[in-house]
């Protein structure tokens, strides 16, 4: 049987980074970090899909525990992404 490919080793970015082990901290410093300029430059919705990212490749290595604070700091960022939409 043939190795299956990870695509996911073949995607390169230029944009930029979150801080390292930021994806540790409580809900509230994960999303304001994620959705400072300095991070997504390109807006709440880059921290958003960095974030699902970061879930998406944790998958089953991911604690209930972490996955409820990381979903919390998502839901944060979704928040304030419909409150900019409707300034």
């Amino acid at each position: 049987m043939a190795t299956k490919r990870k695509w996911v080793k073949d995607v390169h970015t230029d944009s930029t980074s979150p801080p390292e082990s930021l994806f540790k901290k409580d809900a509230p410093t994960i999303a304001r970090s994620l959705a400072s300029k300095k991070v997504s430059p390109k807006g709440i919705g880059s921290g958003i899909r960095m974030l699902q990212y970061y879930i998406n490749r944790a998958g089953k290595n991911l604690s209930e525990s972490r996955r409820k604070v990381l979903e919390r700091a998502k839901g944060r960022l979704h928040n304030k992404l419909e409150a900019s939409k409707g300034a």
